[in-house]
């Protein structure tokens, strides 16, 4: 299956989670999960919160920021991968000057 992301409409969600401004998302919705390309605005964020039954991959495609995944902080920069395990809270943060832009993956997980 072929997803074009240059021809997904891109969704504006604020205060994302509980977080600080404003998240922009292309997403492609399928029957075991989520497909999204993600901006978060220097100094916005995606609040905390738990995935209870979902892997979340995040790649990192430019800009920079921090992810903090049960209470571990990582910095991210393009090439880094963040994964948060089913049954993990995380919240990812934008604290460079750039937008910062992941390739996301939330697989539902069987229980």
């Amino acid at each position: 299956m072929k997803i074009s992301f240059i021809q997904l409409p891109e969704a504006g969600i604020a205060q994302l989670n509980g977080g600080k401004g404003q998240v922009y998302a292309k997403m492609s919705v399928q029957q075991n999960g989520k497909i999204m390309l993600a901006r978060i605005p220097a100094g916005a964020s995606i609040g905390l919160h738990r995935h209870e039954t979902s892997d979340d991959v995040n790649y990192v495609l430019s800009g920079a920021g921090k992810a903090v995944c049960d209470g571990i902080v990582e910095t991210l920069t393009p090439g880094v991968c963040h994964l948060c395990h089913k049954g993990s809270s995380h919240s990812i943060l934008n604290d460079g000057s750039e937008d910062l832009v992941l390739f996301t993956v939330v697989t539902e997980l069987a229980e």
